[in-house]
């Protein structure tokens, strides 16, 4: 049971940022605001969402890219964290799991996920 003041406060929190519908085995693109002394940018991060965990504004997503090198990078965002600008979907990817972390023993063309066809 939580608390309905907490309540209260997550709702206020969750309707000011707009979040699109995206689930695991997308391909997303987050804009994070990075802080280096006294000055901010903007940084693009797109990948592979592979999890996706909590509710209300405790929640969370791994993404999932592939740097320099064949190295796999995975970063765990809050979703309505002050940092993330905009997340926006880049590719619907077709899926059975809502956990993906099978992807992190495969490399190249296995790694790959199929493209979810609209009808």
């Amino acid at each position: 049971m939580r608390n309905k003041y907490i309540e209260n406060f997550e709702k206020a929190q969750v309707s000011e940022k707009n979040i699109p519908d995206f689930r695991a085995g997308d391909t997303v693109r987050l804009a994070v605001t990075i802080k280096e002394g006294d000055k901010t940018r903007v940084q693009n991060y797109e990948g592979v969402c592979i999890a996706k965990r909590g509710q209300g504004t405790g929640q969370t997503i791994t993404v999932r890219k592939i740097g320099a090198n064949s190295i796999g990078i995975e970063r765990i965002f809050p979703i309505y964290s002050d940092s993330i600008n905009e997340i926006a979907v880049i590719r619907r990817g077709r899926v059975r799991r809502a956990k993906l972390f099978y992807l992190r023993d495969l490399a190249g063309k296995k790694a790959r996920i199929k493209e979810l066809r609209r009808k």
